[in-house]
């Protein structure tokens, strides 16, 4: 028996095995860097061209307020309000002032007027009593075809430019009862005596004057001797 002994061919395994290549740069970081710039010139050359100067500066806040267009025949906001702050004026003068001596002649025909001024000083048995006041004639004429109720009649007065609140003297020994106690008919005419607390250095008197409730009050004013 032979002792030489042949081992088995080794399995094979195939060629040998590369080396790795050597790393590779990023190209992925180098194209954003490069987008990165251009980004930046193109904003800055954008800037450049709205601000108007070679150096780039912050960029303008626009507000942008949206304005509904008007259609024909519309009036602008602007037009409005000036309109509203000036308002037309009234075709109408008076304004229900007159002087002493004029009368007032109302839409229903009924006339007011004021004569004989006097002044005076109440007695001791007057209201307020030892006064001084002027006493006038309050004339209605009722030239309308309705009956008027003079038991309504008011008349008030003051003096002076600041308006001081004038009393109405009553004394019925001079006649100065106020109101009259009776209704005036179509085509009549009534005087009324009155009498207004006025001092004696006292000359500006206004006197306001009513016919009835449903009138309006006529303002005499002017100054007495």
């Amino acid at each position: 028996m032979s002792n030489n002994f042949t081992p088995p061919p080794m399995p094979s395994y195939g060629p040998p095995v590369p080396p790795p290549p050597p790393p590779r740069k990023n190209r992925t970081a180098i194209v954003a860097v490069a987008a990165a710039v251009v980004a930046a010139a193109v904003a800055a050359a954008v800037t450049a061209g709205v601000t108007g100067d070679d150096g780039a500066g912050p960029a303008p806040t626009v507000t942008v307020t949206e304005t509904a267009a008007a259609s024909e025949g519309d009036t602008s906001v602007a037009e409005e309000a000036t309109e509203e702050e000036a308002p037309p004026a009234s075709d109408e003068s008076d304004d229900g002032v007159y002087a002493l001596d004029e009368t007032v002649t109302y839409e229903s025909d009924v006339e007011v007027s004021l004569s004989g001024f006097k002044r005076q000083v109440s007695s001791e048995y007057a209201m307020p009593e030892k006064t001084p006041y002027v006493r006038f004639t309050v004339k209605v004429k009722n030239s309308g075809t309705k009956t008027l109720d003079v038991t309504l009649l008011t008349v008030n007065c003051s003096y002076a430019k600041d308006g001081r609140s004038s009393e109405s003297v009553f004394d019925s020994e001079t006649g100065l009862e106020g109101n009259p106690q009776t209704k005036l008919l179509a085509g009549r005419s009534i005087n009324v005596p009155w009498g207004c607390e006025l001092p004696k250095g006292e000359k500006l008197i206004q006197i306001e004057v009513a016919p009835d409730f449903d009138s309006e009050t006529a303002i005499f004013t002017g100054s007495l001797a």
